[in-house]
């Protein structure tokens, strides 16, 4: 769908593209500088074993970080039709946006604690939550099913993501995953 809209350009990594024996820090670098160089917003695909995948935590810190030669981007998570619940996950931090994009949606319940928003979304990656609750970061959750039709409403989520990303002071804190689980 996206593609077809010209909203996004794929610069994930592919299992084996960087070695699992460099460092942290050469492996941000070079997912940061040469895959993510030419990206402003990260759209983090989340599945049942999203959370799992050491290749996707380590796109998305290197997304959180300004990198020697590119500047930290912008973060969306998007809850797949595999999630269960996933029609029902609309989380976004946008503040006065929300009633645009969902205008379905009859009353907003914050999620008060890292605890009621993992077992809400136990499939959501661990390094998105941190920042779910970290006061500088503004990432945004949705859905598939809150987009798969109406791609503007994708458009203005990433173009909103866009425009904060400088202003985001993402959660660095956490390990990057080593391994599979």
């Amino acid at each position: 769908m996206a593609a077809q809209y010209g909203l996004f350009i794929d610069h994930s990594v592919d299992t084996g593209d960087i070695s699992d024996d460099l460092d942290d820090q050469r492996i941000r670098e070079i997912i940061r500088d040469d895959y993510l160089q030419d990206s402003t917003v990260t759209i983090v695909l989340v599945g049942t074993e999203t959370k799992k995948r050491k290749h996707v935590d380590w796109e998305t810190y290197s997304s959180m970080i300004d990198g020697k030669v590119n500047k930290k981007s912008g973060l969306i998570a998007l809850a797949l039709p595999s999630i269960k619940n996933s029609k029902n996950c609309v989380i976004t931090f946008r503040g006065r946006e929300e009633q645009h994009l969902y205008p379905s949606a009859k009353a907003w319940r914050p999620l008060r604690s890292r605890t009621e928003y993992e077992q809400k979304w136990p499939s959501m990656p661990p390094r998105i939550v941190d920042n779910l609750f970290s006061a500088g970061a503004r990432i945004s959750v949705t859905s598939w099913h809150h987009i798969k039709n109406r791609p503007h409403c994708l458009r203005t989520l990433i173009e909103l993501t866009f425009r904060d990303r400088a202003k985001c002071k993402y959660d660095l804190r956490r390990p990057m995953r080593r391994e599979n689980s």
